[in-house]
């Protein structure tokens, strides 16, 4: 299981001060993401620690690729509603929930 949240390690960190924005970044990033279970990419990053960050927050791709995909989606129907912080290639996804 810990392989799953590894492969996630394209990551894009976003700023934005609107929730509704969030969550439509969030979904775009499981649009983007071509691989098996897709949610991983958004894991953590509820509005609870949206908030909490500042308004910033984390998403994760499989593939370089797909963050690309997310990247042109968002700019394309949200440009000016959110910010592009930073790209990293070695940024491995965390397990936000107890295994069972």
């Amino acid at each position: 299981m810990t392989d799953d949240y590894e492969r996630y390690r394209f990551s894009v960190t976003c700023e934005t001060s609107d929730a509704a924005v969030l969550h439509c970044l969030r979904a775009l990033c499981q649009w983007a993401e071509q691989w098996a279970k897709p949610q991983i990419g958004w894991g953590g990053t509820g509005e609870r620690e949206w908030k909490a960050s500042g308004g910033k927050f984390t998403l994760r791709f499989t593939d370089p690729e797909y963050r690309q995909r997310f990247l042109d989606k968002a700019d394309e129907l949200l440009k000016g509603r959110w910010n592009l912080v930073s790209t990293n290639d070695s940024d491995p996804a965390k397990r936000q929930r107890v295994a069972r």
